[in-house]
């Protein structure tokens, strides 16, 4: 029986998975982020495979100033083998939606990727015996009627995603990447076409007394750009009538929390703050997350002034390919959607998928329902003329 008619079958019986697999042999389930920080933070280390995005300090900042807004409740699910050496954490949340309980990785719409943090050597040899197990584990000790896993790379830093063999689909939107080769020449990341276009717009910047590019170290500047950023964005998202997500109960709260976490005992952070500002203003930044392999873009803006006629978002861009280029990054992202701006620097699409996993008789239409909403979702982004009619109607009811 494949994976996914086992699925389809088991939720017949709410608590009939099957448990037998070749390394998984319990999971312990914890609701509190203290209980669960030691183990999390054991994850992190270069035997385990994991995103920036499931770091402890940056979804324990977004549940404590987020998720419990939200009245989200931690669902911490760490599989073990016969040993009890620890084999994957997910770290999810339980929420009410489509009639049941379903749990959903944290960091909701501020987490571009979502995964389970794994040991390597499971990552690279699970089966789906492994996986069948675990879900017929947590399936046992909860009361979770469904999983809805959104937004999981394939693979991270060329290790394959176990949770790709549980039953999954394509996600709403694909992800434009730059893929960066060791040593590549600069004009394989940007053209010299297009440099050319920025270097001369670039020059009418440097112009400006004091102008200089650099990433937030220091507390007070990292607190001073984002003070700014609160200013502005709004208004770039006003302009665009666009919803300002940045104003939901607790983003601020948890944006700032994560900014201001130092990674161990260096200079970065867990959100890291790329900028561009001269004496007079801030002119531009960019935010994200990196992990030595890759950058991911979180959030972003530029000056309301008459600097931002230079493109003060693209030189920033420009600048960021290239020293991450030089400090030897695989990999960079202007995160997920298909935004004309991204293009210009990612050529390539990463494949992006989501799982909807029943694991009761109620979370089996649950997950049907998600499952059916994020096709048709996906065929609309897909679809230009689809497109265009859902942007006209979503401009009619703004």
């Amino acid at each position: 029986m494949t994976m996914a008619a086992a699925i389809e079958g088991q939720t017949a019986d709410a608590r009939a998975w099957p448990t037998t697999a070749r390394r998984i042999a319990g999971v312990d389930i914890l609701h509190d982020l203290s209980a669960a920080e030691a183990i999390w933070r054991g994850f992190e280390t270069s035997t385990h495979s994991f995103t920036p995005y499931q770091r402890f300090d940056f979804l324990a900042a977004w549940q404590r100033q987020v998720g419990e807004r939200e009245r989200l409740r931690p669902f911490i699910v760490v599989a073990h083998d016969s040993e009890r050496r620890p084999l994957l954490l997910l770290p999810l949340a339980i929420e009410s939606g489509w009639g049941a309980q379903r749990a959903s990785f944290m960091g909701g719409k501020h987490a571009t990727f979502n995964m389970a943090l794994c040991d390597k050597d499971f990552a690279a040899n699970a089966t789906e015996a492994d996986l069948s197990a675990l879900v017929g584990l947590i399936a046992e000790r909860s009361r979770v009627d469904a999983l809805a896993l959104h937004q999981q790379p394939l693979r991270w830093q060329d290790q394959p995603n176990p949770l790709a063999l549980l039953p999954h689909q394509p996600s709403v939107n694909d992800c434009p990447l730059l893929v960066m080769e060791p040593g590549a020449a600069p004009a394989t990341l940007i053209s010299n076409s297009f440099r050319s276009r920025l270097k001369g717009k670039a020059r009418k910047l440097q112009l400006l007394p004091g102008f200089r590019y650099y990433i937030a170290t220091e507390s007070a500047d990292i607190s001073r750009l984002l003070d700014w950023f609160f200013r502005v964005k709004p208004q770039r998202m006003a302009e665009q009538k666009l919803p300002d997500v940045f104003a939901e109960p607790g983003v601020e709260q948890f944006i700032r929390a994560a900014c201001l976490t130092p990674l161990g005992d260096g200079p970065r952070h867990v959100i890291d703050i790329h900028a561009l500002e001269c004496d007079e203003e801030v002119i531009a930044i960019f935010a994200g997350v990196a992990d030595g392999h890759r950058f991911s873009m979180m959030f972003n803006t530029y000056t309301m002034s008459g600097n931002s006629k230079y493109s003060p978002g693209l030189i920033l861009m420009r600048d960021m390919i290239d020293r991450h280029a030089g400090e030897n990054y695989r990999a960079f992202d202007l995160g997920i959607g298909a935004d004309e701006y991204k293009r210009l620097f990612c050529k390539d699409d990463e494949a992006i998928f989501d799982s909807f996993i029943p694991l009761s008789l109620r979370g089996r239409l649950a997950a049907s329902t998600m499952s059916s909403l994020n096709r048709a979702k996906r065929a609309v982004k897909h679809n230009a003329a689809l497109l265009e009619i859902a942007q006209n109607l979503r401009s009619m009811f703004r």
